[in-house]
């Protein structure tokens, strides 16, 4: 029995939906993540499972039992929810171990409690410093712990690193997993940041206008997109066109991928035939740097990244690729360099009726082809 269902829950804001008939679950001592663009509804449903607003449909259950649904609305006050806010929320004139026993309002053995919640969260001996005498990643600490201490059944968390540089969020993520995980808590993250969500979540939400548009781990998010949107927004890559040769090849520019498995059109469209356009996506580790290969390709633009270089290509056609590339191969802008592909899950979307073909990501409702597909190399 899962600990948290979203039953077809629906939020909207006088006339404007801003959460569509959403579903999803999630286990005892899972982490899960809504990741999307700024917009898209997430904050507002977890401020539903919070309690802080009434769904305008569908149910939240927790524990089996319902909290929000039709005619019901249990408070928040009365669901055993921790969160941790975007601006963390501490108080200021309280100290670090008063804000972290807080919310224990003086239960037998609060005190203990809250040290061992310090030691917890690396924050042993600050326990009578101020909020201000912190920096942002400690008081960050502070404001887990503090939602932690009441032991919930549940813990929100709304952008809690997005006032943090870069180094310390993903540093910092990688610490707070631990102690969710050590403190066996359950746990919902908001976030339009992948890095964050790859590093903290065991499940996934991409949220879209609404709705989720695949609910999946990282690694099939990445590898496995249901839809272009999420091909798109999780990770990087392009769209490169492509014929269907046989019902296990698809022919690019780069050359030709053949699958072990027929190529099928979902959502019972039938097998795709001989001729069929279609779309393939390149991420840019699919694009292998390769001196030897007769394939060329011209440098247009160049990221470096400390160990690696990010590198634009443009093919003969005019299309263009993404290739990341150990940063001693350090090429100039205008170089021709060689190039193959190295494909082992391809993603294939029929092509838009209208329009010409391309190999920028559009349209995130095309309906893919090829599917989590295994074992599958450039021929």
């Amino acid at each position: 029995m899962p600990l948290l269902e979203l039953v077809d829950v629906s939020q909207s804001y006088g006339t404007h939906k801003v959460v569509d008939r959403l579903d999803f679950s999630l286990e005892r001592g899972t982490i899960g993540c809504l990741l999307g663009p700024s917009g898209c509804g997430k904050t507002t449903v977890l401020r539903c499972i919070a309690g802080f607003e009434r769904v305008s449909g569908g149910e939240i259950r927790l524990e089996d039992a319902c909290v929000s649904g039709p005619g019901m609305h249990v408070p928040a006050e009365r669901r055993r929810i921790g969160m941790v806010f975007q601006d963390y929320a501490l108080f200021p004139h309280l100290t670090v171990a008063q804000n972290v026993a807080f919310g224990l309002r003086g239960e037998s053995g609060s005190q203990a409690r809250v040290y061992d919640l310090l030691h917890t969260v690396g924050l042993a001996g600050q326990d009578r410093k101020y909020p201000h005498e912190l920096s942002g990643g400690q008081q960050q600490r502070v404001a887990l712990a503090r939602a932690l201490a009441p032991r919930p059944q549940l813990l929100l968390m709304d952008e809690p690193f997005s006032n943090l540089d870069v180094d310390l969020r993903e540093r910092l993520a990688t610490e707070v997993r631990e102690i969710i995980k050590s403190a066996g808590t359950t746990a919902i993250l908001v976030t339009h940041d992948q890095h964050e969500a790859f590093a903290i979540a065991d499940e996934i939400g991409v949220m879209h206008e609404g709705r989720i548009q695949q609910w999946d781990s990282a690694y099939n998010l990445y590898h496995c997109p249901d839809n272009r949107f999420v091909a798109d927004f999780v990770g990087q890559g392009v769209f490169v066109p492509g014929t269907v040769t046989d019902p296990e090849t698809v022919e690019v520019e780069l050359g030709r991928l053949r699958s072990r498995v027929p190529i099928e059109c979902s959502r019972g469209c039938g097998a795709c035939g001989r001729g069929c356009s279609v779309d393939v996506l390149l991420r840019p580790d699919d694009v292998i740097h390769d001196d030897g290969s007769n394939l060329r390709a011209e440098v247009v633009h160049k990221a470096f990244r400390g160990a690696e270089i990010l590198y634009t290509l443009r093919l003969n056609s005019g299309a263009r690729v993404l290739s990341l590339v150990p940063s001693h191969h350090n090429h100039a802008l205008g170089e021709k360099i060689g190039i193959r592909l190295d494909v082992d899950h391809v993603v294939a979307f029929r092509q838009p009726e209208a329009g010409p073909r391309t190999e920028t990501l559009i349209e995130p409702d095309s309906i893919p082809l090829l599917k989590r597909a295994q074992g599958i190399r450039a021929a």
